[in-house]
C-alpha cells in the first residue's frame, strides 16, 4: 500500500470505531497509535515522529483558552439549581398566558435567556420540562407541540453565547471568543423568531393545539406580574452583559477588558449571587455543580487528547492533502464546500456529539475553508448552527432522551395524567429540527447574517495612497536654517573661546 491511499484507509477506521460504541477518546488514541505504527514500519515517517506526541499533549494542558470551559459550566450549573427557571417559567407564562400559544413563546424567550447565562443542554431541557410540560398538558396544548418546543428551546443553549460549543470552535478555528460570541447572536435571535413565527403560525392554523392559558389560573397581574418578570430578567441580563461584554462578545462592544478565562470566573461569582439572592446557595448546590465541572471537562481534555493523537499521524500521512484535494474540487466553489460539509457534519451528529465532531472533524476542514477564502468566524458559527441539531435528531438526539426520562418521571409521581408516547416525542421534533436546517441555509446564503456584528476590517488601497513631498523653497529654506547656528549656539561659542584664552 502506498502512503497516499493510506488517509482513506485511516478515516473509514474513524467511522468504524465511532459505530462499536467504546468511549471516543481511547478509541481516538488506540486508532491514532495503531495507524502511527504501521506507518513507522512501512517508512512513511521515521520514528521520531511519534515523539512530537508528548509535546501535543502538553499543549493541549497548557492552552490557557481552554481554562474558561469549567469556568462557563461551573457556572450553568449553579443557575440551573438556583431557581432562576422555575421564577421565569412561571411569570412569563402568566405574562403571555392569555395569548395563543403564550406558554410556547414562553419557553422559547426563557429558553433563551437561560441559554445566555448557563450554556448546558441538559440541565435547561430538564428543569423546563419538569416546569413547563405538565402545565402545557393541562391546558390541552398539543403533546406533539410541547414536548418539541422544550427540547428545542432548550438546544438554542448551543448557539446562544456563552456556549462551550463556541469557545472549542474559536480554539480549534484560531479565531477570538469574543469576534465568534458576536457572529453567533445574529442567528441566534433569528433561530429566536423562527420559532416564535410558527407558534404564532400554529394558533392561526390549528388555534387548539396551543389554546390561551383560562383567567382563573393567572394568579398575578399588573405590578406584581412585571416584578417578577423583572426580578429574574434583570439579573439574568447584568450577568450577560458583564460576562459578555468584558470580554467583548457584545455587538457594538469593540474592546475586551478580560480575557475569556476571567470572564467566565466572573460569571461564576455572578451565578453565586444568583443563587444566594433565590436562597438556594448552600453545600450540596455547590458539590453538584463541582462534581458536573470535574466530569464535563475532563471529558473535554480525554476527547482532546485521543483527537490529536489521530490527527497528529493522519497529518503525517498527508491526510490534510487528502481532504484537500476531495473538498476543493467540489463544484460551486465556497457554496458547494458548505453545502457538503454542512450535509456530512448532519448525518455525523447522528452518532457523534458536538465536542467529538469540534475536536475530530473541524481540524480537517478548517483548513480547506481557510485556504478556499471563507470567513472562519462565519464558518465555526455556521457548523455551530448545524451541531445543535444534533440534539434534535429522532431517534439520537440527546434532549430527546431527557425528555423521555423526564416525562417518564412526571406520569410516575402524578403530575401527568397519561404517558407521553416516545411516537410524540420524536415525531414532534421533526418541524424544529427543519426549521433549524432551514437556518442553517439561511447562514450560507446570508453570511451577513454572522458578520454584521463583527468589527469591519479596514482595508487600505495602497494605489490611492499619496505622499506630498515638500516644494524645492520650503526644503531649501528649512536645509538652511538646519546649517545656520542660533543665537544660543554663538553665544555658547564665544563663552568657550574667552575661557580657553584666559
Amino acid at each position: 500500500m502506498q502512503m497516499e491511499n493510506f488517509a482513506p484507509f485511516m478515516f473509514a477506521g474513524l467511522v468504524l470505531v465511532m459505530l462499536i460504541g467504546f468511549p471516543v477518546a481511547f478509541s481516538l488514541a488506540a486508532l491514532g497509535l495503531g495507524c502511527g505504527f504501521l506507518a513507522i514500519e512501512m517508512g512513511w515517517f521515521p520514528a521520531s515522529f511519534m515523539s512530537n506526541l508528548p509535546l501535543n499533549v502538553f499543549g493541549i494542558l497548557a492552552n490557557d483558552l481552554l481554562l474558561a470551559i469549567p469556568f462557563f459550566t461551573f457556572m450553568g450549573a449553579i443557575l440551573e439549581k438556583c431557581g432562576l427557571a422555575e421564577d421565569m417559567l412561571d411569570s412569563m407564562g402568566q405574562l403571555f398566558g392569555p395569548v395563543r400559544g403564550g406558554l410556547g413563546y414562553s419557553v422559547i424567550i426563557v429558553g433563551f435567556i437561560l441559554g445566555a447565562i448557563t450554556g448546558t443542554v441538559a440541565g435547561q431541557v430538564i428543569a423546563m420540562a419538569l416546569i413547563s410540560l405538565p402545565v402545557m398538558i393541562r391546558y390541552g396544548y398539543n403533546m406533539r407541540y410541547a414536548t418539541g418546543v422544550l427540547a428545542a428551546s432548550g438546544t438554542i443553549t448551543q448557539l446562544v453565547p456563552p456556549s462551550l460549543v463556541l469557545v472549542v470552535m474559536a480554539d480549534q478555528l484560531g479565531r477570538s471568543v469574543g469576534d465568534m460570541y458576536k457572529g453567533a447572536w445574529g442567528p441566534s435571535l433569528m433561530q429566536v423568531g423562527i420559532f416564535a413565527l410558527y407558534t404564532f403560525a400554529l394558533g392561526l392554523i390549528k388555534p387548539s393545539h396551543v389554546p390561551g392559558v383560562p383567567r382563573e389560573a393567572r394568579t398575578l397581574e399588573g405590578w406584581a406580574l412585571w416584578k417578577k418578570c423583572l426580578r429574574g430578567i434583570i439579573p439574568s441580563a447584568v450577568l450577560i452583559f458583564a460576562v459578555l461584554g468584558s470580554m467583548g462578545g457584545l455587538p457594538g462592544i469593540n474592546t475586551a477588558i478580560a480575557t475569556p478565562t476571567e470572564a467566565g470566573a466572573m460569571g461564576c461569582v455572578g451565578a453565586l449571587v444568583l443563587a444566594a439572592m433565590h436562597n438556594r446557595l448552600n453545600g450540596t448546590l455547590i458539590w453538584g455543580a463541582m462534581h458536573g465541572t470535574m466530569r464535563l471537562t475532563a471529558m473535554v481534555v480525554f476527547i482532546l487528547i485521543g483527537s490529536r493523537v489521530f490527527s497528529m499521524v493522519f497529518q503525517g500521512v498527508d491526510g490534510g492533502r487528502w481532504v484537500e484535494h476531495m473538498l476543493s474540487g467540489l463544484p460551486g466553489g465556497q457554496v458547494g464546500f458548505l453545502l457538503v460539509v454542512n450535509v456530512f457534519v448532519f448525518f455525523l451528529a447522528f452518532f457523534l456529539d458536538f465536542f467529538e465532531i469540534a475536536f475530530i472533524i473541524l481540524p480537517m476542514l478548517g483548513p480547506v475553508a481557510e485556504k478556499m477564502g471563507i470567513d472562519m468566524v462565519w464558518f465555526g458559527v455556521l457548523l455551530c448552527v448545524n451541531m445543535q441539531t444534533s440534539f434534535m435528531h429522532p431517534p439520537f438526539g440527546f434532549a430527546l432522551f431527557y425528555l423521555r426520562g423526564i416525562a417518564d418521571t412526571l406520569f410516575k409521581e402524578g403530575r401527568l395524567d397519561k404517558p407521553v408516547k416516545s411516537n410524540d416525542i420524536y415525531l414532534g421534533a421533526i418541524p424544529w429540527v427543519i426549521m433549524q436546517l432551514v437556518l442553517v441555509v439561511i447562514v450560507i446564503f446570508v453570511p451577513e447574517t454572522v458578520t454584521m456584528f463583527l468589527d469591519k476590517e479596514q482595508k487600505v488601497d495602497l494605489d490611492q495612497v499619496t505622499i506630498e513631498m515638500p516644494a524645492q523653497d520650503d526644503a531649501d529654506a528649512q536645509a538652511e536654517s538646519a546649517e545656520k547656528p542660533s543665537a544660543e549656539d554663538e553665544q555658547k561659542k564665544m563663552e568657550e573661546l574667552f575661557n580657553v584664552k584666559k
